[in-house]
């Protein structure tokens, strides 16, 4: 390996990550960031909206940096750290098989590590946590250990191939298209029916359902929750809106990737198309049968730009296959992107209404709401939000003398603390355009409105009503719990 480039590029990632992880502690959270931090102060095998490993990373950096923006974010940008690595790591290790001599391989491998941290999905994702950040870690040591079983053909990297699988689906379940790549590729092709005669593919399985066993279960046993929520579109189907699906993903892309290694990822895909060797088959089979589920979904419903982030990884492997030589300018102008994105959440050096600004809308003003609504509201009753995103935030964010109150049917998913039937104050965003619900609240009195600002400019504004909650026969709040605080 020729370590003077490996090293000047390991000590800018290391560099790289300081950076990120002063911006961590200096943004707001993101309503979802708020929620997911709920998720690791109430520790379960599984979530509605996701399976648990993002609440694990949280835990874990809250453990190290407490709980603070810091703390919550701080396992982003070292995963992204450790993923980039196994990335180069995994990019090397395919070229040497294929006849690249060292000093080649190593540069692609840098250049695959750089190409994945100048796209806006890794330069923001890794600031702001979500489960896109656990999936992106192991989706590359996914490619780590895979590229080193097919190179080696030493059997036992099936152990770190299904563990780190079976990681990656406690991360977001969009990791079973990848592996499911992988199943294809076993079954079709001889290389990989000679694996099939084996015991290790089969211990790899193992792994690998053990490490997921634990989100089935909660599955099981709260009426397959999150998989009816993250399926239950699958079967959509509504070809007439094709046009208008299709052309938001491709631009989802485009956004998410940066223009130029977008450009990168369909042209290194095409080349990869046209290798032979089993390490490229195995590939092309991964991204294939993701594409095509992705691209099925888009004849239903919208496909979220963010879910084919999961092969972001192996697209920038392939990107390393064209002979283009300006994959520095392409990421070099994503991570301008990615400054300019960061720079406007942190200094909002444009005045820009919500609607163009989704940094306002998104972390705009909640260090302000919360202190803002203690003071104006005259009695020291607890904050209520029937908006999961809300309540997260003030729970993160109000002064911890004032309970807040999360009222919606979601949160009898969580390991809480059941709200008392009681009186206090509701916050509702005007975007929701419509009246608090009779069956969970009784309106007392309607307040003045109340806004959400950053400098000045205006994220959002919100109805505030005094309400009592509507009981059950055991004298708790009508789907309430109280959320834990900041401490």
């Amino acid at each position: 390996m020729s370590k003077v480039p490996y090293w000047g590029w390991l000590c800018a990632l290391a560099v790289l990550t300081v950076l990120r992880i002063a911006a961590t502690a200096w943004l707001p959270l993101t309503p979802d960031e708020a929620y997911y931090r709920v998720w690791a102060l109430a520790p379960a095998a599984g979530y509605l909206d996701h399976p648990p490993m993002v609440a694990v990373f949280i835990r874990l950096g809250m453990a190290l940096a407490g709980d603070t923006a810091c703390g919550v974010r701080l396992l982003g940008p070292v995963s992204a750290a450790l993923g980039s690595l196994f990335l180069a790591l995994a990019t090397r290790r395919w070229g040497l098989s294929r006849g690249l001599g060292a000093s080649q391989a190593t540069k692609a491998g840098i250049q695959a590590a750089v190409l994945l941290n100048g796209t806006l999905a890794l330069g923001v994702g890794t600031i702001l946590i979500t489960p896109d950040t656990p999936l992106l870690f192991f989706m590359a040591l996914f490619l780590w250990s895979l590229t080193g079983l097919l190179q080696s053909r030493l059997g036992w990297w099936w152990l770190i191939v299904g563990v780190s699988a079976g990681l990656g689906f406690t991360s977001k379940y969009t990791a079973i298209l990848p592996v499911a790549g992988l199943c294809l590729w076993l079954l079709v092709f001889a290389s990989g029916r000679m694996w099939l005669k084996t015991i290790w593919p089969w211990l790899g399985g193992l792994c690998a359902t053990l490490c997921l066993a634990p989100v089935v279960w909660w599955n099981a046993h709260h009426g397959w929750a999150s998989f009816l929520k993250q399926g239950g579109r699958a079967g959509d189907w509504h070809p007439n809106k094709i046009v208008t699906y299709f052309g938001e993903l491709l631009g989802g892309q485009i956004g998410l990737a940066t223009p130029g290694i977008f450009l990168f990822f369909v042209m290194g895909a095409v080349v990869l198309f046209r290798q032979k060797d089993a390490i490229s088959r195995v590939y092309t089979c991964m991204i294939a049968v993701s594409a095509a589920v992705f691209i099925q979904h888009a004849f239903g419903a919208r496909v979220q730009a963010n879910w084919p982030v999961v092969l972001y990884p192996i697209l920038c492997m392939a990107a390393t296959l064209p002979a283009w030589r300006w994959w520095k300018a392409a990421s070099s102008f994503g991570a301008v992107l990615v400054a300019l994105v960061i720079g406007q959440a942190l200094a909002a050096p444009l005045k820009l209404s919500p609607h163009f600004d989704m940094t306002l809308r998104q972390m705009g003003g909640w260090a302000e709401l919360g202190p803002m609504l203690d003071v104006q509201l005259p009695e020291h009753q607890p904050l209520i939000a029937d908006e999961y995103g809300l309540a997260a935030e003030l729970a993160f964010y109000a002064p911890t003398s004032r309970p807040v109150v999360a009222v919606e049917p979601r949160w009898a998913l969580f390991a809480l603390q059941p709200s008392a039937c009681t009186e206090g104050y509701l916050i509702r965003s005007h975007r929701r355009h419509d009246e608090p619900d009779p069956a969970m609240f009784t309106v007392l009195e309607h307040l003045p409105d109340v806004a959400r600002a950053r400098r000045g400019v205006v994220a959002d504004t919100y109805s505030v009503y005094k309400v009592r909650l509507q009981c059950t026969a055991s004298g708790q709040g009508q789907d309430a719990v109280l959320l834990p605080r900041h401490s």
